[in-house]
């Protein structure tokens, strides 16, 4: 390839956009095509200026919309190449048409999503309601909690989505602001380790091979329709998570960097227990341990994979907690969170179910702080002493104004 390498340090300071165009670069892309938008151009901008400076060989394609963006990155994965891009908040919703085209087609695009707050009033930062709204899009989701993360996943996202067993693209999720452009040491990967964890691109029923010919995007109406969604489904379901943890532990052989399905902090004899995503995760573990030092066995869940979602894997960590709070970082309109309502599912079986409640926190770019975590620990011991949740089901958690009605 007539690209050059890049010497970096074993330890560089990214931000998490920068880390994630690191990681873009070292793969080798194809094509990115892209249209830019806050808090997430830094990403397609920094691959832009890598393919500029000669160490990319590939096409960065400037388009008119998110819509386009992603449109141009069907086109190009469907041709047989190595693509991605990357958007937030209102692209992520312009998007929103072409990702169920996009895993209908079992096209292993990658999509870095920097989460942020949907409009209206409009809002720059971030919160989860994108990364919310396109969760059942048939999108392989996985979730950074820092800018290490943003660069470690975006290899492990292309490992598992272009295996020709499971064929389905898959979207990298960081904050907003809190990820995306806080600058903490990553360490790095050299270019042909990262680029040999990876591999080279083996195209699958591609468009360019004349020799066998397909046909992409056809219409099946209700002869063939529910057996397309429910193949996807059914891969998803049973497919993809073993791929993902094959993923998980090549790359901690690789770079002694260890990451699960389901990240668990002080959870084997934990009494109370938070059930988070994002910055948010690594937070709740210092005020976890904080808490164990005043007597509370606080512990902490934080979803890895967010889809496919993992069910068993969470039911497993939370069958001995006796009091739980789901943090959910999205407004849900009308009725409990998601993480509220995913988690309530996988412990609706259980022989002894835990007292489960939800928070809604976070929204626009509100801080969670240390505070509002002891304050729900000790909430949640007061529930585990009571015997019931002592507080409504559903609240929020620093909002100001006048008393709001929960449920």
């Amino acid at each position: 390839m007539a690209f050059d390498k890049m010497e970096l340090r074993d330890i560089e300071v990214w931000d998490g956009n920068f880390a994630a165009a690191q990681a873009l670069r070292q793969c080798q892309i194809d094509v990115v095509a892209a249209y830019p938008i806050t808090p997430s151009t830094p990403i397609v901008e920094g691959y832009a200026k890598f393919l500029a400076d000669g160490y990319v060989e590939g096409e960065f394609v400037m388009v008119e919309s998110e819509h386009a963006a992603m449109s141009g990155c069907i086109g190009a994965s469907a041709a047989g190449g190595r693509v991605a891009t990357a958007t937030s908040s209102q692209g992520y919703a312009l998007m929103v048409e072409t990702l169920y085209q996009a895993s209908g087609m079992r096209l292993p695009i990658i999509l870095n999503v920097v989460n942020r707050a949907l409009a209206s009033p409009l809002n720059v930062n971030g919160d989860h309601s994108d990364m919310y709204l396109g969760r059942d899009s048939g999108w392989i989701q996985l979730n950074a909690y820092c800018p290490q993360d943003a660069y470690d996943l975006n290899f492990i996202a292309f490992k598992v989505a272009e295996n020709h067993e499971v064929r389905l693209p898959c979207m990298v999720h960081q904050d907003g602001f809190m990820t995306s452009h806080t600058a903490q040491g990553v360490k790095t990967l050299t270019d042909d380790a990262a680029y040999g964890f990876v591999g080279d691109f083996k195209a699958m029923n591609d468009m360019l091979d004349f020799e066998h010919p397909v046909t992409h995007g056809v219409q099946t109406e209700e002869d063939w329709h529910f057996e397309h969604k429910a193949r996807q489904h059914s891969d998803l379901m049973t497919k993809v998570m073993p791929k993902i943890q094959d993923a998980f532990d090549a790359f901690e052989k690789l770079s002694g960097r260890k990451y699960n399905i389901v990240e668990k902090y002080d959870i084997d004899d934990a009494d109370v227990c938070v059930v988070c995503m994002g910055t948010s995760v690594e937070t709740a573990r210092e005020v976890a341990t904080e808490m164990r030092a005043k007597g509370i066995k606080a512990g902490v869940v934080g979803l890895r994979v967010i889809r496919p979602f993992p069910f068993f894997e969470i039911q497993e960590a939370l069958k001995g907690v006796k009091a739980i709070a789901t943090l959910d970082r999205s407004s849900p309109n009308g009725a409990p969170g998601m993480l509220f309502n995913e988690v309530a599912g996988c412990l609706f079986n259980l022989d002894k179910r835990p007292l489960l409640s939800g928070k809604i926190y976070g929204l626009g770019g509100r801080d969670l702080t240390k505070k509002h975590l002891v304050d729900l620990y000790t909430e949640l011991q007061a529930n585990v002493d009571a015997g019931k949740v002592t507080t409504q089901l559903q609240q929020f958690i620093g909002v100001r104004g006048p008393k709001l009605s929960f449920l």
